[in-house]
C-alpha cells in the first residue's frame, strides 16, 4: 500500500472513531421489583441511573424506553428555558397567573417560579410559555435533546396533552446532565433550577425532584423525576405509572421512595 493511501485510510479510521457513540453503560433489569407496583395495585416503570458507574437499573425495561407526555415534569426544562431566554429574570420574579378560575385554588395567585414549581402551578408556566413562544421552544428542545422534541401548535399545552413525549430513561439522563451542570446552558440557570427542585436534605443526602400528572389521558399518568446527591455521588431516577383512579395520584412520591430505598439509594 502506498504511503498516501495508508495515510488516507488512517484518516478515515480516525474520523470513524471520533464520530462513534460513546460506550454504552451497563443495564440491569429488575423484573423482581415489579412487585413494588403490584403492592400498590398499579402498573408502571422505574429507571435508576448510577452516574459514576454509568449503569441503568430498569423495572419494566420496555416501558422505560417508551415515550409518554411529560406533564409537569417538563417544568424542569421549562424553567431552564425561561431563565436562559430571559423571559423571567430569576426564580423570585413574580409572574401573573392571569386572573381566571383554576382547578386548584392555590393556583389562583401571582407567584414566583420558585413557588410555582413547588405547587406545580400550570397557569404560571403557561404565562412563561407565551413569553417564550414556539420558535424558541423548537430551538431549545433540540439543543437540550429533550424527548421527541415536538411541540405541535398548542403553545400552552404541548407538554400536558402532547405531542411532546419523553421516556423514563431519557428523563433520567436529562436530569443527570442538569445535576452535573452539563446541559448547554449557563451555569447560573442550571444552578437556579437545581435549587428550586430541592425537596429535602438529611446529612450528606439531598433529594431533588418534580412530579407530574397527566389527567387528560385514559388511563391518567403519573411521573416523578429527579436525583439524589449523596456525598457528591449523583443517582438519577424517573418513575411513571398508570393512574386508574384519581386517589392513586398522590402515591407517586411514596412509590418512588420505595424504589430508592429498595435499591439502596436513600
Amino acid at each position: 500500500m502506498r504511503r498516501r493511501e495508508f495515510i488516507a485510510l488512517l484518516g478515515g479510521a480516525a474520523a470513524l472513531t471520533v464520530g462513534a457513540p460513546a460506550r454504552a453503560g451497563q443495564t440491569v433489569e429488575r423484573a423482581d421489583l415489579m412487585s413494588v407496583f403490584r403492592s400498590f395495585g398499579l402498573v408502571g416503570t422505574f429507571a435508576l441511573y448510577d452516574v459514576p458507574k454509568d449503569e441503568l437499573t430498569l423495572v419494566d425495561a420496555k416501558r422505560a424506553e417508551t415515550r409518554y407526555v411529560p406533564a409537569s415534569t417538563f417544568k424542569i426544562a421549562n424553567s431552564l428555558i425561561a431563565l436562559e431566554t430571559g423571559v423571567v429574570k430569576d426564580e423570585n420574579e413574580v409572574i401573573p397567573y392571569g386572573g381566571r378560575p383554576q382547578p386548584l385554588k392555590i393556583w389562583e395567585k401571582d407567584m414566583s417560579m420558585r413557588e410555582a414549581i413547588t405547587v406545580s402551578n400550570v397557569p404560571i408556566y403557561q404565562e412563561l410559555a407565551r413569553r417564550i413562544g414556539l420558535k424558541r421552544y423548537h430551538d431549545w428542545l433540540d439543543r437540550l435533546d429533550y424527548g421527541n422534541r415536538q411541540t405541535g401548535t398548542a403553545l400552552e399545552t404541548f407538554w400536558l396533552d402532547g405531542p411532546l413525549e419523553i421516556s423514563a430513561i431519557e428523563q433520567a439522563h436529562f436530569v443527570a446532565r442538569l445535576a452535573l451542570s452539563q446541559l448547554p446552558l449557563s451555569g447560573s440557570s442550571q444552578s437556579i433550577v437545581r435549587d428550586i427542585l430541592k425537596l429535602e436534605s438529611k446529612g450528606s443526602l439531598t433529594l431533588y425532584g418534580k412530579t407530574g400528572w397527566r389527567s387528560s389521558s385514559t388511563p391518567q399518568l403519573g411521573w416523578w423525576t429527579g436525583w439524589v446527591s449523596n456525598g457528591g455521588k449523583i443517582t438519577t431516577f424517573s418513575l411513571n405509572f398508570d393512574i386508574p383512579l384519581p386517589q392513586d395520584a398522590p402515591k407517586t412520591v411514596v412509590i418512588g421512595k420505595t424504589f430508592l430505598a429498595t435499591l439502596g439509594v436513600i
